[in-house]
């Protein structure tokens, strides 16, 4: 079984490639010669929200805020905003 197929044999044999990344195999595809894609299973046992976050910021799709906020700070400051809101909307 092959792991590089180019995007003409991955698509002629999408259903194969995806049997194989059931078994467990990461299938890479390439245009002209390059591998520009990676197909391979998804993880059973995701480590949740922190793990997730933790394995985007290693591989540098998240970047942590320099300056990061001690808190929210609420969009509307009058007060009884929501039971005007409320009242409006059951008009």
């Amino acid at each position: 079984m092959k792991d590089l197929y180019s995007t003409y044999e991955a698509k002629a044999k999408l259903s194969e490639i995806l049997r194989q990344v059931r078994s467990g195999r990461t299938i890479r595809i390439a245009h002209r010669g390059e591998p520009i894609a990676e197909i391979r299973p998804i993880d059973p046992n995701p480590a949740g929200w922190e793990g997730r976050v933790r394995e985007l910021t290693e591989r540098g799709v998240l970047v942590r805020n320099a300056r990061p906020q001690s808190k929210l700070l609420p969009i509307q400051r009058k007060p009884g905003a929501l039971n005007r809101f409320l009242a409006e909307r059951d008009k």
